[in-house]
């Protein structure tokens, strides 16, 4: 079918009829104008442009154009990303399940090669690294040579979760609410002392309090133009912590002189010009002063101490004692304001005699070479350096979970005296148990101020009353007096990053790693599995698949598994750091012959179920109401055993019997990890029932064909009298509907209700396929 919309095509510029785009104007339609926000202008033109009659149809745009209506009407439509961007968490699983895909299709008589992306897509390979040691993986099964990251302006990127993400490179939209819009207004100019990520740390607080989970966010207002494209980009990426699908900044005259700086085509950069951004609903941004809070401790034993020997001196540690110092986040270190006003203030410590302990994990792992670049150029390389803040790589690292080991003297300290031991990062996540498992308490900071705790060596301190350190002349040195100001900042900014920076290190991207070019991509259609390796094993998602839908059944008499409370986040369900040696995932990798040393993390053994089954909630952090303590266990109820999490599932489904989790609200929070619900499938739980769901993990958990129940309005495990264990009845109709409520039956005799989140007419498609992964390959199969 010819797109309908075809009329409306014209050249971007007379100069070069071959640029063509879709101008909306021309639609001529009233509804486009100053109330239509921009991010919604951006579903509008993918609508009109994608428009076939069968994926995307007229009515979806006339669905899009009404936004001001069908925003609070749960109105669904589909939207075609021009590009689909993957870290490896979410690259690697995709590039296996698409191997195992292409086995499955052909099984059903189907062409293999079907099973191939249909849109580009960028594999970024950044969250593998480790401090002190590199990640052993050797993926050699690669289909395609990936082209890494660049960042791309003007564009919009919604969060979806790998599941969804690997369906749309097979060429399937998403299938998405209209949402409603906010708009953030920002106003008023920074104190000189305050960094960008101090700015987006508040704004991130402020979100969160308003509420704005399934909502897009568009800023607007004067202080917008104070904030650099970095600054922009590092909210946008904070998304996950204050739950808006998408966070949008129109483009601007920063924006251009952005593409300007880092070598961007300046022909092009005429052609497009700068609108205002539109007001909707109004938050404004007040500057506050902020600073950490501390954790629970019994008020008796605040000033515990455990002394320790590292390298021949003895030292101590207490509670909010730092351990972990580092400068990580793609984010945040390819933002030069912050990375050169840590640097700058790095200069002025040496200079002043401060140093940092030996026993602290310091670290700078940059996203970019440009990072490195102008950190040398500046002068400020080496004062970093000395400080400990040695570039160790680049890439998520510490931010991830991937901060290596610490010294044996360290930790036995801590857990000596169950210190409240801290890790300080400038990266975007600190979800509990995440950074690492001996850093109880884990803060989020700007790189100056990372610099500044690890000098200072805990974070029980005033940095306006007490000194920073006294140096070795006797002086006590404040925080005040080495912080770089803004306009200094700027200054050595405007000097040392330049546009050939840019060029250079990015001309260089697909030339200067040989081993990764050399690497040779088998030709076969069907991957070859190596049964002895332990990083990539064929996943068992599609066994027994066959051609014809299977009738969802009710889930009859399930026990729950676990039993949580609220703000559960996908590291706890997934984690992706260290492989802890008395963990199920430990003991399997040692039948395999692996010692410790050799074990890696879970975030590097993502291509293999197996330990991702095993890893799939071992958490040290996990607090199980079971057993009433943080533990990567539960109670085998039938029993009363308790034991490690998997052991009682396999245990479970060796007797027949399917599972469910118990939650609070906020379930499956945090970074989007497709592991976090193929995990459970495994496990054999068939549905959650939660308070409430963070969007893209409900989309995950909808795309492995686990049900999201959520309790009513009011209702919650307490108000219920759950106890988590009873035996429970889900009764799912013949006749299903989005967002329908179902009754769910306790052998106790009693039964409430809840509401089955489905929100869409798509998602219920891929529930009766049991799941979005079967639905594309019963759809590839067919002639």
């Amino acid at each position: 079918m010819t797109n309908p919309y075809a009329h409306i095509i014209e050249p971007l510029d007379p100069q070069k009829p071959d640029h063509k785009f879709f101008n909306l104007k021309k639609l001529k339609d009233p509804r486009y104008g100053k109330t239509l926000p921009f991010s919604i202008r951006v579903l509008l033109e993918s609508a009109v442009r994608n428009c076939d009659g069968f994926l995307v149809k007229k009515e979806d745009v006339e669905k899009v154009l009404n936004w001001k209506v069908t925003q609070s009407q749960t109105v669904e439509v589909p939207f075609r990303p021009a590009r689909v961007i993957l870290q490896d968490f979410t690259g690697v699983p995709a590039v296996v399940d698409f191997a195992a895909m292409r086995d499955a299709v052909k099984k059903l008589q189907g062409d293999p090669e079907k099973i191939n992306p249909v849109c580009p897509a960028d594999l970024v390979i950044d969250h593998s690294i480790q401090v002190i040691c590199m990640s052993h993986n050797n993926f050699n099964f690669l289909f395609h040579n990936y082209n890494l990251l660049r960042f791309k302006l003007r564009s919009f990127g919604a969060g979806v979760g790998g599941i969804e993400a690997e369906a749309v490179m097979l060429g399937q939209p998403i299938s998405m609410v209209l949402p409603e819009v906010i708009g953030y207004k920002l106003q008023g100019t920074p104190n000189k002392y305050i960094t960008s990520t101090d700015i987006v740390l508040t704004v991130t607080k402020h979100l969160r309090q308003v509420g704005v989970v399934g909502k897009f966010v568009e800023f607007f207002g004067p202080g917008v133009a104070q904030l650099s494209i970095a600054d922009r980009a590092t909210i946008a990426n904070m998304c996950p912590e204050f739950g808006a699908t998408a966070a949008f900044f129109p483009v601007d005259q920063i924006s251009i002189h952005y593409l300007k700086q880092t070598g961007g085509n300046r022909s092009c950069l005429e052609t497009y010009s700068c609108s205002p951004v539109s007001s909707i609903t109004v938050c404004v941004c007040v500057c506050l002063q902020q600073g950490f809070k501390g954790f629970q401790v019994a008020p008796e034993r605040h000033d515990v101490q455990v002394s320790f020997q590292f390298n021949g001196a003895e030292y101590s540690l207490s509670h909010g004692s730092v351990v972990i110092a580092a400068i990580t986040s793609c984010t945040n270190t390819s933002n030069p304001s912050v990375m050169l006003g840590a640097g700058l203030l790095a200069q002025r410590a040496v200079k002043a005699g401060l140093s940092v302990k030996p026993y602290i994990k310091t670290s700078l792992s940059p996203g970019s070479g440009v990072v490195t670049y102008y950190l040398k150029e500046s002068g400020v390389m080496d004062f970093l350096s000395q400080l400990g803040f040695e570039v160790v790589g680049y890439g998520c690292m510490t931010c991830i979970g991937n901060s290596g080991p610490l010294p044996e003297s360290v930790v036995e300290a801590i857990t000596q005296g169950d210190l409240v031991a801290a890790g300080v990062l400038s990266g975007n996540r600190n979800f509990e148990g995440r950074v690492h498992p001996n850093t109880r308490a884990n803060y989020l900071a700007s790189p100056p101020l990372v610099i500044a705790y690890a000098i200072a060596g805990t974070m029980r301190i005033d940095f306006e009353k007490e000194p920073l350190a006294v140096n070795s002349q006797g002086k006590e040195v404040f925080l005040r007096d080495i912080w770089p100001t803004r306009e200094e900042i700027q200054a050595v900014e405007r000097q040392f990053v330049i546009p050939a920076m840019f060029k250079e290190v990015y001309e260089k991207v697909e030339k200067v790693n040989e081993r990764w070019n050399s690497l040779k991509a088998p030709s076969d259609k069907l991957y070859t599995w190596d049964p002895n390796s332990t990083y990539i094993k064929s996943p068992p998602f599609f066994d027994g698949l066959t051609r014809e839908l299977q009738t969802p059944n009710s889930i009859t008499d399930a026990y729950v598994l676990l039993n949580l409370g609220d703000s559960v986040t996908t590291d706890h369900i997934s984690p992706a750091g260290n492989i802890a040696r008395n963990s199920a995932a430990a003991r399997y990798l040692t039948s395999r012959g692996l010692t410790p040393r050799e074990f890696n993390s879970y975030g590097s053994r993502r291509g293999n179920d197996a330990v991702m089954a095993r890893g799939t909630f071992a958490n040290i952090r996990l607090f199980n109401k079971f057993i009433n303590k943080q533990a990567p266990s539960t109670i085998y109820l039938p029993t009363e055993e308790t034991m490690d999490v998997f052991d009682a599932a396999e245990k479970y489904q060796q007797a027949g019997h399917p599972l469910l989790i118990l939650s609070g609200k906020e379930y499956g929070s945090g970074s989007s990890r497709d592991w976090a619900a193929k995990g459970p499938f495994l496990l054999g739980i068939k549905a959650v029932l939660a308070e409430s769901y963070e969007r893209i993990h409900r989309s995950n958990l909808v795309g492995m064909g686990i049900i999201p129940l959520e309790y009513l309005p009011g209702d919650s495990a307490e108000s219920l009298g759950l106890t988590g264990r009873e035996r429970y009845t889900v009764i799912i109709p013949p006749q299903i509907t989005p967002r329908m409520t179902v009754d769910i039956k306790l052998d106790t005799g009693k039964t409430f209700q809840a509401k089955m989140r489905f929100d869409t007419d798509v998602e219920l498609t891929y529930f009766h396929h049991g799941g979005i992964l079967n639905y594309m390959i019963r759809k590839m199969s067919q002639n």
